[in-house]
């Protein structure tokens, strides 16, 4: 009975953690001003969600803010996926304390925040501040650690014996890892591409601070916006504003996730 009712107690906790927020946004975005004044999850008597989302668009600089927002995140994702799989490839397969040392240092990062000073003070002196290639970098190093605790783990799980197949047919170090290894990790980047991307496309703290009004970002701009008094008492705009932000993850999350499945169940009839 127990094992019963396990699916159906996550299947509602799911529902009500999840669906209860997106339903409040969906639904206050489609309210009128006056209705949206109190954010409830009652319908709106009329809905006016067409409408409230060619205002933000209009009005809210998305394009130049979506724009903004994919020139950094995507070299960003590029470059922690690339350079994180390889050097979780290395970890995973050198033995030793210098290696162990390495890959402790090489995820210090998840469990010690940067210091947001330090980072702007070297971007000035390197001219980097306030530049979307600074940005990119912040982003690179900040999330790096986190690419190469996943990876690390799942390169072990791999056998050995397929790099030593590809080394006797002549693949070299570089042949190995694109040939052999990066199509394995296919499930294991599809997730770490989900977190990265949600982290780097809905933070402000960094962006606020790095790019200093010079670029802008879509949650950074809704920051904006908002405490410029645009959005003042418009809470049908504001949450008309984060639903157009999450389109483009829940994209990178379908996508990822069939991703993972794919993988999963090839892998398996292999």
């Amino acid at each position: 009975m127990t094992r019963k009712l396990q699916p159906m107690v996550a299947v509602v906790l799911a529902a009500v953690f999840v669906g209860i927020p997106l339903w409040m946004v969906v639904v206050t975005a489609g309210k009128s001003q006056g209705e949206a004044l109190e954010p409830t999850l009652a319908l709106p008597s009329r809905w006016h969600l067409l409408d409230n989302l060619r205002a933000v668009w209009e009005q809210g600089r998305i394009p130049q803010a979506l724009a903004g927002s994919l020139l950094v995140m995507l070299p960003a994702v590029t470059i922690v996926l690339l350079f994180g799989s390889m050097a979780a490839w290395v970890l995973a397969r050198r033995k030793g304390r210098v290696f162990a040392f390495v890959y402790a240092a090489g995820i210090s990062g998840i469990v010690l925040p940067p210091a947001v000073v330090t980072i702007v003070l070297l971007l000035r002196q390197l001219g980097l501040a306030g530049t979307a290639a600074g940005m990119v970098g912040v982003y690179a190093g900040i999330y790096l650690s986190t690419v190469i605790f996943f990876v690390t783990g799942f390169v072990r799980t791999i056998p050995v014996e397929l790099e030593e197949a590809a080394r006797i047919d002549g693949a070299g170090p570089v042949t190995v890892f694109w040939r052999v290894i990066l199509p394995l990790l296919r499930p294991v980047l599809a997730t770490a591409t989900i977190l990265i991307c949600l982290y780097v496309w809905n933070d402000v703290f960094y962006a606020f601070f790095v790019l200093g009004g010079s670029l802008d970002t879509l949650p950074l701009n809704l920051f904006q916006v908002a405490s410029a008094g645009l959005y003042l008492n418009n809470w049908h705009l504001i949450f008309a504003y984060v639903l157009v932000m999450s389109i483009p993850l829940l994209v990178v999350f379908v996508v990822a996730q069939r991703k993972i499945i794919a993988g999963i169940t090839s892998g398996a009839v292999k």
